[in-house]
Parts: structure tokens; sequence; C-alpha cells
């Protein structure tokens, strides 16, 4: 379990970090279904929403992730509930937008992010992020990078501040809605 340090920018009470275990399956889909809601534009159609959480977010889809060795999920608790997670995975995919943005190998991909809303501004997310970012080192990535709408600002600021910087652009399809996303790297 990784523990960020007391007093530092990025402290955060009776948080810890650990990497998932598949006990953590339903309460990540919980965690999921509350908080991908919060990083669409208002322009996303909420039953299109819906379906992506239904389709890959749901206990069934999270016990997959928990298991797939090529993906990590971290989560942050306070109080014994998990408030926020982040999974990283491997490489760059094959969306060939993100191999044209994505020039540094290996890569990891912070495919998510999110903290419950009442922890905004506790820094769960940025332990969340530094335990993200130091993991990738540790394994051997150059880079890590993300996708992010590009309507969501707030966002987009945060991964600024945690030296991510704009390195192209891709899309992201939401059933029969797409979405357009920058492609975020950090070189590591």
């Amino acid at each position: 379990m990784e523990r960020v340090n007391p007093g530092s920018p990025n402290s955060f009470t009776a948080t810890d970090i650990a990497v998932a275990v598949d006990t953590d399956a339903d309460e990540l889909a919980e965690l999921a279904a509350a908080t991908f809601p919060l990083a669409c534009p208002p322009s996303s159609p909420p039953a299109e929403v819906a379906t992506f959480i239904a389709d890959n977010l749901s206990r069934e889809r999270f016990a997959d992730y928990l298991a797939d060795p090529s993906r990590t999920v971290l989560t942050a608790r306070a109080g014994g509930r998990i408030i926020g997670y982040a999974m990283l995975i491997d490489g760059a995919g094959t969306d060939p937008d993100v191999a044209r943005a994505v020039s540094l190998r290996p890569a990891v991909e912070l495919s998510k992010l999110y903290v419950l809303a009442d922890s905004h501004g506790a820094g769960v997310a940025a332990g969340l992020m530094d335990a993200a970012v130091r993991r990738a080192a540790r394994a051997g990535a150059r880079c890590v990078w993300l996708g992010v709408n590009q309507e969501n600002r707030r966002a987009q600021r945060f991964y600024g501040k945690h030296g991510f910087a704009v390195a192209g652009t891709k899309t992201f399809s939401m059933g029969t809605h797409t979405e357009h996303d920058y492609v975020m790297l950090r070189p590591l």
C-alpha cells in the first residue's frame, strides 16, 4: 500500500492508495457509474452515457479489468470506502491517432482517473496521479498518455499541472455519439 506523504502539497488525510483486488469490483463499478458522467460534456446524450456505463464500467467489466495483466487499477480509500480510482493500461493501443501522438515507447495509458465529487479538491486525484506515474516509471515506461474530452477544461488544467501536454487529438465513440478528445502526454 502506498501512502501519500503527509505535509506534501498532494497530501490528503485518511486515504490509502493501493492496487485493487477482485473483491473491489462491485465498489469500483458503483464509483465509476457515479463519476463517469461528471467527465462527459453536457452535449453527451444521457442514454449513450448510461449504455457506456453498462457496457464498460459494470461489475463484470471491472472483474475482467482486474484479471487483465496489462492493466493496473489503483484505488484511493478514505474511511474504508473507495473514493477514487485510476486505471493504467500498458501500451498505446491500436488507434492510429494515438499512435501518431504517442511517439515515446514503451508507453502506459492512464485510461481512467475519477474521484467522487464530494472528495474533489482534497488531493485524492493528485495522490492517484502521483502513484500512477511512479508505477509507470518503475515499469520502465518512457511516457504516460491519456485522452481527455476537449470540452473538459477542468481535467485539462489538472493534467497540465501534472506535466501533461497536448500531443494530438483522437475521437471517442460512445454508442452512436462521437466525442473529441485531446491526447495528452507526459514524458518520464
